[in-house]
């Protein structure tokens, strides 16, 4: 199995480091493609009007000068191009990637665009609290395993599996929920401040939410101890509201 990983903390983060651990528990045919800087947040954008650059760092690893979506597609379409990834890992991410994350998070899209190439894609997040350092050895530890099941089932077009593991020691971990996409009520910050030139300049804070989420929700699981695992799919037509449009359009 050839795999690809990716992530959007950048070709040097320890979670890339931990991901290739994961990844050759399952295969000896591992390929690396990432940011050669941070990129996080930077959700599922392209760049279209810069050249990008490839750096190949030592063999089967390279850091493009772009964005995760960036490094998917180069590696699929030139990198790997006469053998094609048969999986794409990205990860794992330094924070989670749950509720309303998703839509910001460059790891999430690098999995997102394997998805639109028809390869089936996996992100990896670790949650995590800045007070003391990220719990890898968890990840690294139950990956595997959720992997080689997640392979068990037809990957359906468009659609990829976003994982989360909680902020705990391996033996704290109380065990794996299939979830949906949770949503805090959110209160974000924004700072406002003066830099030593004398000009204002505003800097978006941490996102501060009430509440663990919703039954059957990542957020939920995550308070819980559980490993989240929540199938995406890229198809956002919202059905019912569709239905009530075609009523009144009729």
């Amino acid at each position: 199995m050839r795999i690809l990983l990716s992530n959007d903390d950048g070709i040097y983060a320890p979670g890339l480091k931990t991901l290739e651990k994961i990844a050759r528990a399952l295969s000896d045919d591992i390929w690396i493609v990432a940011p050669e800087l941070d990129q996080s947040g930077a959700s599922h954008s392209l760049t279209l009007r810069d050249p990008l650059r490839i750096r190949e760092i030592s063999e089967r690893r390279f850091a493009i000068s772009g964005t995760p979506t960036d490094c998917v597609m180069i590696a699929a379409n030139h990198i790997l191009k006469d053998e094609p990834p048969s999986l794409v890992l990205s990860g794992v991410n330094y924070g989670s990637n749950m509720a309303e994350d998703i839509t910001y998070s460059g790891t999430v899209a690098a999995a997102m665009e394997a998805a639109l190439l028809g390869i089936p894609a996996i992100a990896l997040s670790m949650v995590m609290s800045y007070k003391h350092p990220a719990k890898w050895a968890t990840a690294e530890h139950y990956a595997p395993e959720i992997i080689r099941h997640l392979l068990k089932i037809k990957f359906e077009r468009n659609v990829f599996i976003n994982i989360n593991f909680p902020d705990l020691i391996v033996s704290s971990v109380k065990g794996i929920a299939i979830t949906r996409q949770g949503q805090r009520c959110i209160e974000s910050t924004l700072e406002e401040n003066v830099d030593p030139r004398g000009r204002q300049y505003y800097w978006i804070g941490a996102i501060h939410y009430d509440g663990s989420g919703d039954e059957g929700t990542d957020l939920k699981a995550n308070a819980e101890g559980l490993i989240s695992i929540t199938p995406l799919s890229l198809d956002f037509t919202h059905r019912k509201t569709m239905n009530q449009l075609e009523k009144v359009f009729a």
